[in-house]
């Protein structure tokens, strides 16, 4: 018996370390968004290693789906959780995001080091209409998979001229909201299901709230730059549905529209970056995080980095934690399956306005809308991954 106990640990670390090499070599080298990241997720979690069931996978992904926060980050996440505890999923997360994040945070301190040596820009003037077209497409696409019914659209256009009216980061959160109480009051319509009492362990959402609470208090008290980028990516990491699509609009009401820590230009060249990086899109929140304090020096930006990252990565990986656990009993309640047809539709309206906002500066400038008219052609009808766009655009930048 004890030879037996003896060999389970060493067992369990050598299966985790082969779970984390799987992990880093998906970081390195899965191009896209949540929908290829969940077919390489598939392709090597469940056909080569055999960590879960197809049904297990599709499961954690509807879990990403259903709560704020980036979809694919916190399916491997949860799926770290599940075969290692909190530990292996912490572990998993700082992993999965670390070569993305170190990307765009070099490429935030590198656009700042162009400006302020004055040296031109001009090789990313096609990214700028490009990222344009990559977001006009998103929003196309995720209206294609959400709005079903004559509510689901009407949500979407509301929300797409409210947020288009009011750019104000406060407007997200209670577009969403009132899209998912809208279409939770026709919970009826939902299939019912044999219902569980509900068992939940508290801790986590109190360690969300005690957190998204605490940032706010602080931020306000200190006027700390550090604290409240912190705070404004957790607060935005807490409300965003569906992905860094979803997230793109908010950023720019946040830090562009609203706070002017960037520039339009800025903003645009590191949302086309972003598509050419492996791992999560949210890895955006680096390079504005580097912009943003890019008055206090190199070491600043790096804390900016450190703060911006930190604070949109972990309300989701906290509600992973919190929902999990109790998930198999909460997806019974039509409520809230119903609540999130609204909360889709209106994330599809808020993509709208973002791309509207972003397309506005260029409209007047032909070759650019030239630009994005091409690209929203290739991505709708060719399979040329929009990594390769990216680095085509920026190739024709620096000869042309």
């Amino acid at each position: 018996m004890l030879p037996h106990l003896s060999t389970v640990k060493p067992v369990r670390r050598i299966r985790h370390i082969i779970f984390l090499k799987d992990v880093l070599i998906l970081a390195l080298t899965t191009f896209g968004g949540p929908q290829v990241h969940l077919a390489m997720f598939y392709e090597r979690f469940v056909q080569k290693r055999r960590y879960l069931t197809e049904e297990e996978l599709l499961e954690l992904n509807a879990l990403g789906q259903v709560l704020p926060g980036p979809t694919s980050t916190q399916t491997i996440t949860a799926l770290g959780f599940k075969i290692g505890g909190p530990n292996l999923a912490y572990i998993t997360l700082i992993i999965w995001v670390l070569p993305a994040v170190s990307i765009m945070t070099v490429a935030g301190m590198g656009v700042y080091y162009l400006e302020k040596h004055h040296l031109s820009l001009q090789f990313a003037r096609f990214i700028q209409p490009m990222a344009v077209g990559f977001m006009i497409v998103a929003g196309y696409r995720i209206g294609q998979k959400v709005i079903k019914n004559k509510v689901s659209l009407a949500l979407a256009l509301t929300a797409a001229l409210v947020a288009y009216v009011f750019r104000s980061p406060v407007m997200t959160p209670i577009v969403l909201l009132i899209g998912g109480v809208t279409t939770a009051l026709a919970y009826q319509k939902q299939e019912r299901m044999e219902k569980k009492p509900l068992r939940v362990q508290w801790s986590n959402f109190f360690l969300w709230l005690g957190v998204f609470i605490g940032a706010a208090i602080l931020g306000a008290i200190t006027q700390s730059l550090p604290v409240r980028l912190f705070e404004n990516f957790y607060r935005n990491g807490s409300f965003v549905f569906g992905g860094g699509q979803v997230l793109t609009p908010m950023l720019y009401n946040e830090f562009v529209a609203f706070k002017c820590y960037l520039s339009h230009e800025e903003f645009l060249s590191g949302l086309g970056l972003v598509q050419a990086v492996p791992g999560p899109v949210f890895a955006f929140a680096s390079y504005i995080g580097a912009l943003s304090m890019r008055d206090a020096g190199m070491h600043g930006q790096i804390w900016g980095s450190i703060v911006s990252t930190t604070g949109i990565f972990l309300p989701g990986t906290f509600l992973i934690f919190f929902v999990y656990r109790f998930w198999e009993q909460l997806k019974r309640y039509r409520v809230v399956r119903a609540s999130l047809e609204g909360i889709n539709a209106a994330s599809t309206g808020l993509t709208a306005a973002a791309a509207i906002a972003l397309f506005e500066p260029m409209a007047t400038h032909w070759p650019s809308v030239v630009i994005v008219l091409i690209t929203i052609g290739l991505l709708l009808y060719t399979k040329i991954p929009p990594y390769v766009l990216i680095m085509g655009g920026l190739l024709a930048g620096i000869i042309l």
